[in-house]
C-alpha cells in the first residue's frame, strides 16, 4: 500500500484549493528553473532512471521516448503534445488532474518541453470535458501572469508557450497521429508509421506526444529523485498509479496507488469491495474497455502492472479497472464494447472498417444464442484477422475484449446457442 508521504497527486480529489497560489503551497513550481539549468540530458537521465512508463496505455518508456527527439536546429521547431483526449470507456483519471491538480500538468509540461528542445507545447483535451477546459485555462492564464510561462518561462531562460485545444468528441483522436491530424485541422485519421512524431509529427515538424499523467508526475520525480520513484512498484513496473475503479463496487472511486498492488486489495481497500462480496466477483476490465477481460479465478491473485497482466494475456493500459458482479450479461456487455468501437473506427483500414461492424453483429447474435457452435472459431478468427493489421492499435481494442470473451466465457457462449436450438426444436411441432 503506498504511503501518503509518497503520493504525487495530494489534491486528487479537489478537497484542497487548485489556484496557483494553493498549488504552490503544496510544492508545485518549487526549484523549476534549476531543473531547467542542469540541462535536458540530466532531465531526460532522471526519467529513464525511474524506470517511468507511459500511464496513457502503452507504457512505453518515457524517458527513452523524450530522447528519440532530434538536437536543436535544422531549422524545424519542436512541439509537446499532451494527450488530454481521455476517450477509454472507465478511465476518469486524466480529468480529476486537470480539475483538481493543473498546475502539475502544466509545470510538467514546460519541463518536458525544455527537454525535448520545444518551444511550444499543445495541450489537446477531449471537447466533453468544457468544465475540465475551462479549469485548465484559468489555470494556464494563471502560470502566465506569474511569469511560469511565456518568455523566460518561470526564469529559467527557456520560452516556452502552452496552448489548449478542444477536440470534437472521437475517440480515434486519441491515437497519437489521429491527434496530431486533428490538431493540424485535418480529419482525425491516424498516420501510417513510420515516419514517427519524433521524425516528422505536427506540422512535419518533430513532436512528442505523451499523457497528461506521465507529464503530471515528472516534476514530482525530479524534485524527490529517480531513486526515489524506482524504488515503488516492482521491476519495471515503477512508481505510483492513478486507477479508476467502477462499476459493480460499493464506493467507486479513482486512487493513487504504487503499481504492482493486487487488485483484489485494490478493489477491497479503495472501492469497498464488489457488490454483494468477492465471491460475487464475475469478471473484471482491469485497463479499460479496451483489454480482454479476466475471471475471478484470475482476479484472485493477480497483480496491477504491465508485466503482471501480460503474463495473464491481459493488460494494464489506462488502468481503468470496470468490476462486473454474478449480475452482469457478460456476452451483452462485451457486445456493447464491440458496438462502441464499431461506432469509433475511423474507417481508414479495410480490417477495422468491416471487421468491427462484422464484430459486432456476430455478438448480437450470440448474445440471445442465434448461432451455430462452429460460429464461435470463425468469429476468434476474424478477431486475429483484426488484430495487427491495421495502421493504428484501434482494430486491436476491438479484438481483444471479444477475443477474452471466448478465452474465459466459451461454455456460456455454447450454452446459450443450445439452449436457442432447444427451444426451437421444441417450437417447430408446435408451429407445424
Amino acid at each position: 500500500m503506498l504511503d501518503d508521504k509518497d503520493r504525487i497527486f495530494t489534491n486528487l480529489y479537489g478537497l484542497l484549493d487548485w489556484r496557483l497560489p494553493a498549488a504552490r503551497s503544496r510544492g508545485d513550481w518549487d526549484g523549476t528553473r534549476d531543473f531547467v539549468a542542469k540541462g535536458r540530458d540530466w532531465i531526460i537521465d532522471q526519467i529513464k532512471e525511474s524506470g517511468l512508463r507511459g500511464r496513457g496505455g502503452a507504457g512505453f518508456p518515457t524517458g527513452l521516448k523524450w530522447s528519440f527527439m532530434p538536437p536543436e536546429g535544422g531549422g524545424r521547431p519542436h512541439y509537446l503534445i499532451v494527450n488530454a483526449d481521455e476517450s477509454e470507456p472507465g478511465t476518469c483519471k486524466d480529468r480529476e488532474i486537470m480539475r483538481h491538480d493543473p498546475q502539475k500538468l502544466i509545470e510538467g509540461s514546460l519541463i518536458a518541453g525544455f527537454a525535448m528542445g520545444a518551444h511550444v507545447g499543445y495541450i489537446y483535451i477531449r471537447g466533453e470535458f468544457y468544465a475540465e477546459a475551462q479549469r485548465l485555462q484559468a489555470a494556464i492564464d494563471e502560470a502566465y501572469a506569474a511569469g511560469l510561462l511565456g518568455k523566460n518561462a518561470a526564469d529559467s531562460g527557456w520560452d516556452f508557450d502552452l496552448y489548449l485545444h478542444r477536440g470534437a468528441g472521437a475517440y480515434i483522436c486519441g491515437e497519437e497521429t489521429g491527434l496530431l491530424e486533428s490538431l493540424e485541422g485535418k480529419k482525425g485519421q491516424p498516420r501510417l508509421k513510420p515516419p514517427f512524431p519524433a521524425a516528422a509529427g505536427l506540422y512535419g515538424c518533430p513532436s512528442t506526444v505523451n499523457n497528461v499523467e506521465t507529464i503530471a508526475v515528472t516534476p514530482t520525480i525530479l524534485r524527490r529523485g529517480a531513486a526515489w520513484f524506482a524504488g515503488l512498484g516492482r521491476q519495471n513496473n515503477t512508481g505510483t498509479k492513478i486507477f479508476c475503479i467502477s462499476g459493480h463496487v460499493n464506493a467507486p472511486c479513482n486512487v493513487e496507488e504504487e503499481m504492482g498492488i493486487s487488485l483484489k486489495d485494490l478493489i477491497e481497500t479503495h472501492a469497498g469491495g464488489v457488490r454483494g462480496g468477492w465471491d460475487n466477483l464475475l469478471a473484471v476490465i482491469p485497463g479499460g474497455s479496451s483489454v480482454p477481460l479476466l475471471p475471478k479465478h484470475i482476479c484472485d491473485n493477480v497483480l496491477m502492472d504491465f508485466d503482471s497482466l501480460r503474463e495473464v494475456k491481459c493488460g494494464l493500459g489506462t488502468a481503468a479497472v470496470i468490476v462486473m458482479d454474478k449480475s452482469t450479461d457478460i456476452v451483452k456487455a462485451i457486445s456493447r464494447l464491440s458496438k462502441f468501437y464499431m461506432h469509433e473506427s475511423c474507417g481508414q483500414c479495410t480490417p477495422c472498417r468491416e471487421g468491427t461492424g462484422w464484430m459486432w453483429r456476430m455478438m448480437e447474435r450470440l448474445a440471445v444464442g442465434n448461432a451455430e457452435v462452429e460460429e464461435i472459431d470463425m468469429l476468434e478468427e476474424v478477431t486475429y484477422q483484426i488484430e495487427g493489421h491495421t495502421i493504428c492499435a484501434l482494430g486491436d481494442a476491438a479484438a481483444w475484449p471479444v477475443q477474452g470473451l471466448i478465452r474465459h466465457f466459451r461454455p456460456e457462449l455454447e450454452r446459450r446457442i443450445l439452449e436457442r436450438q432447444q427451444r426451437d426444436a421444441a417450437a417447430a411441432p408446435e408451429a407445424a
